[in-house]
């Protein structure tokens, strides 16, 4: 009984932390450029003796199910919106920028400039290009499929675009930033941009409902299978204890 007890402690504990990144999912539906988080969970493999003999056992006493969350990097859909400054990338790459003291990226590519000339992110972190922070004069801009951005005719800067090796674990910095973790970025020129167009948030909103049902609808299941345990060691306590 006591196993189960555990197992079930352990199994509403990780819906609990995934019914918080379905949540986020769904509140981000309509977050331009967001990208989805997809739960994970980590693989053990019991062994019937020695150090790690008992693996699951010990996996489930310790709460340690959930393995953590990874994004998906699947594109989102277009929007035209006809503000030269809306910019959203065709491929996998990222927009640089920088905040605080680190270089973040994003693919939410919804930019203004400050009253002293600078681009910057939605949040008013500066947008980097192939040369530091860019500068924007006034003018009539113009961003070029290659992320050259020109302003009446004359050129100002390039955006620095860059793209992660395929199944890089990225780590979410809040909203639709993101920080390259333990993989590094390397430039790349196989991207286009879409000026006056933005990207979506990437997740599929059936799906994701859905699953938010799902998880909720498992973590009350585990939620009243903690509550007969409780209910039987009660039980036990009253009936059988007393006569030993």
């Amino acid at each position: 009984m006591d196993s189960g007890y555990y197992a079930a402690c352990a199994g509403l504990r990780a819906k609990s932390q995934a019914l918080e990144i379905v949540a986020n999912n769904v509140a981000n539906l309509n977050s331009t450029g967001y990208r989805a988080h997809q739960a994970t969970f980590r693989s053990l493999l019991a062994a019937p003796s020695g150090p790690y003999g008992n693996a699951i056992t010990r996996a489930v006493n310790d709460f340690g199910v959930l393995g953590g969350s990874r994004l998906d990097l699947a594109g989102g859909s277009l929007e035209q919106t006809g503000n030269p400054l809306d910019l959203a990338i065709e491929g996998d790459a990222f927009f640089a920028l920088q905040s605080a003291k680190q270089t973040l990226y994003t693919r939410n590519g919804n930019f203004h400039v400050s009253t002293t000339g600078q681009l910057l992110s939605a949040q008013g972190d500066p947008i980097l290009g192939e040369q530091g922070p860019i500068s924007v004069p006034s003018g009539a801009v113009s961003v070029g499929p290659d992320g050259t951005i020109s302003v009446d005719g004359a050129i100002t800067g390039k955006l620095r675009l860059v793209k992660f090796e395929q199944g890089a674990n990225l780590d979410a910095v809040g909203g639709s930033y993101c920080a390259g973790g333990e993989s590094a970025p390397t430039p790349t020129n196989r991207a286009t941009i879409r000026q006056g167009t933005l990207e979506q948030s990437n997740v599929n909103p059936m799906s994701a409902v859905v699953s938010l049902i799902t998880v909720q609808r498992q973590a009350e299941m585990l939620q009243r299978a903690l509550s007969t345990f409780h209910s039987e060691f009660n039980h036990i306590a009253s009936t059988e204890l007393p006569s030993v």
